[in-house]
């Protein structure tokens, strides 16, 4: 039987990319020893990094003057490194709240400094984004944050939201590389990478230039960007196999036919299953039209019981992780780069059977 996972994060792999790391993982190439146990420091491993690099710059068009980072500490961890090194002294920041990660985003830089929401859908359990005119934007703040894709409510920003001249800062870790993205609208863009890069370990962060002066000297010095630009994301040992994982995937997506290609498959996916349930009365979506995400589709059935019936049922016709987040219960199913349309179609049909027989 054939799993598809629906996992949110840590989510599914491209197959090859696996089979190419499992033929890698006890000798990787030229070498006879395995990346697990080089040195940070050896040729293979800078060069291995400095490709992955390289990739990710073709692959999303990245400006020169960005400097590519991949550090450890989830996305998480940027919660407070952004303000730590973009908040000017006596400055002051704007988040936009769409989510369960948004608001941790929040709750973190309000302990560094002045930190406000400028545009909240907290009031509707978080089912949209607010538009543009509900935007409360402070032209004087150092950067404006919001988090692209909300995972655990399934709602995605259409479009970046208009920012002025200020600088605009992403969490995109659940749909970067998912569309094409002008990185130059971006004053800096962090994304954990287990969910639509690669595996847990690594961060990839996109900083702009020009923010690096802001950098406070008195700064920990892992806590600083400037540090682990100029280490070239090897300061102290950093997570090289989840690195070159990142690697592997970013090669698949240009072989796949970059991203203007993976947008159209995308959407392709998404629309399967929200054409099913828009067609329904048995299942209601968590987000409004406009506001879907491509990435995770959310919805509820009836009852709690019938949601922990579906998930139970689903599991058995080798369709996992389908059950939703604790904080909206019903069902969500993490659609990223890598999951095949095989595996949307496949629930689509169990969810019209299970609808024939319960609904």
């Amino acid at each position: 039987m054939t799993i598809y996972n629906f996992a949110a994060g840590p989510a599914i792999l491209p197959a090859p990319v696996l089979q190419e790391a499992q033929e890698d993982l006890v000798s990787y190439p030229g070498s006879g020893i395995s990346l697990l146990e080089m040195s940070h420091r050896s040729k293979p491993v800078q060069d291995m990094i400095q490709a992955a690099e390289d990739e990710i710059r073709v692959l999303a068009g990245i400006p020169d003057n960005y400097h590519i980072l991949f550090l450890q500490g989830g996305a998480s961890s940027q919660f407070s490194m952004v303000p730590m090194n973009l908040l000017t002294s006596g400055g002051k920041a704007d988040h936009l709240v769409t989510g369960n990660f948004a608001n941790l985003a929040l709750i973190d830089a309000q302990k560094i400094g002045d930190v406000r929401v400028a545009g909240s859908t907290e009031s509707t359990n978080y089912d949209r984004i607010p538009t543009q005119d509900e935007l409360n934007l402070d032209p004087d703040a150092d950067y404006v944050h919001f988090t692209g894709n909300n995972t655990i409510y399934g709602t995605e920003w259409p479009a970046e939201p208009e920012v002025g001249n200020v600088p605009l800062v992403a969490d995109l870790s659940s749909n970067i590389f998912s569309k094409p993205i002008d990185v130059s609208k971006y004053g800096l863009i962090y994304a954990g990478a287990q969910k639509n890069l690669g595996a847990a370990g690594v961060t990839l962060v996109l900083v702009r230039d020009d923010l690096l002066s802001r950098s406070p000297d008195t700064l920990p010095s892992m806590l600083n960007y400037n540090t682990h630009c100029k280490g070239h994301s090897a300061y102290n040992t950093p997570p090289v196999f989840s690195i070159y994982v990142l690697g592997l995937v970013i090669k698949w997506l240009a072989h796949k036919g970059g991203l203007d290609q993976m947008a159209a498959q995308n959407e392709e996916k998404a629309e399967v299953i929200y054409n099913q349930l828009d067609a329904s009365e048995f299942y209601r979506g968590h987000a409004i039209k406009g506001n879907r995400s491509r990435m995770n589709v959310t919805f509820n059935l009836p009852t709690p019981e019938l949601e922990t019936q579906f998930a139970a049922e689903a599991t058995t016709e080798g369709l996992v992780e389908l059950k939703g987040h604790r904080s909206v219960g019903g069902i969500r199913a993490s659609i990223y780069n890598a999951f095949p349309k095989d595996g949307v179609d496949a629930l689509v049909s169990f969810m019209k059977e299970f609808e024939r027989a319960n609904g």
